[in-house]
């Protein structure tokens, strides 16, 4: 037996804040009784629930999906210092999710969620290359010399960058855009090899992961993945 809204957030029915608001506007109904109890058990082997008339299930599959991270979110399912995570964006699927592909918190754009563990291995692997693109907004102005040192390879922390596919996008009074492809997956990549060519980040967004695009997938929001996405992915990790 499990609570209402945590077998609708299985269903794919939304989070377990929405789908609680689903329950007490009368919207979802057990064995053919409407509740709007958001503490009614249910037993999903037994009981029929519907939401708006249609019964629903819970999703059985394995589960790829792909959310637009926001700014000032943590890629982790805890937090001591109380920031707000990007669990909190996903429904209960009641599985465990691993994050493909992590984002610091100041940094927004596509994330990949599954629970299949192999598959997210694969994809982390960093034997595979996957691309990665990012839209960086850098202080300043980039003179050629330090765009040619980024497309080579530049040394960090973690030791020397793998080259990069970098191209300006856009010049501003302050600031240059640049769209950068990149290899592999360092811990904060992106900013240590800005920084080691003598400027900032000022704004980061991840745009792509091997075929999977961002889109026009609005921030804070998350979409279950094509088969196609999910094929492509796996064949570029084979």
């Amino acid at each position: 037996m499990i609570r209402i809204n945590k077998f609708l957030a299985r269903c794919n029915l939304g989070s377990r804040r929405q789908v609680e608001d689903f329950i007490r506007d009368g919207k979802v109904a057990v064995n053919g009784v409407v509740t709007i109890d958001l503490s009614t058990m249910v037993n999903p082997e037994i009981d029929k629930v519907s939401y708006n008339g249609k019964q629903i299930n819970v999703i059985e599959d394995k589960i790829y999906l792909m959310l637009n991270k926001p700014k000032n979110y943590l890629v982790s399912s805890r937090d001591d210092f109380g920031r707000k995570l990007v669990y909190e964006l996903l429904p209960d699927f009641g599985v465990h999710l691993f994050a493909i592909g992590r984002l610091d918190y100041n940094s927004e754009g596509l994330l990949l969620f599954t629970s299949d563990g192999d598959f997210a291995n694969r994809i982390m692997h960093p034997r595979f290359k996957l691309p990665k693109v990012y839209r960086v907004i850098v202080k300043g102005q980039m003179q050629q010399e330090q765009i040619e040192r980024l497309r080579k390879g530049v040394k960090i922390k973690s030791g020397k960058t793998q080259p990069a596919l970098v191209h300006i996008k856009q010049r501003g009074e302050n600031s240059m855009q640049l769209k950068i492809t990149i290899y592999e997956g360092q811990k904060r990549q992106i900013r240590y090899m800005i920084k080691a060519v003598g400027s900032d980040v000022l704004e980061l967004k991840r745009l792509q992961i091997g075929n999977v695009t961002l889109g026009k997938l609005p921030p804070g929001m998350w979409r279950l993945l094509k088969p196609s996405e999910v094929t492509g992915l796996q064949k570029l990790a084979h």
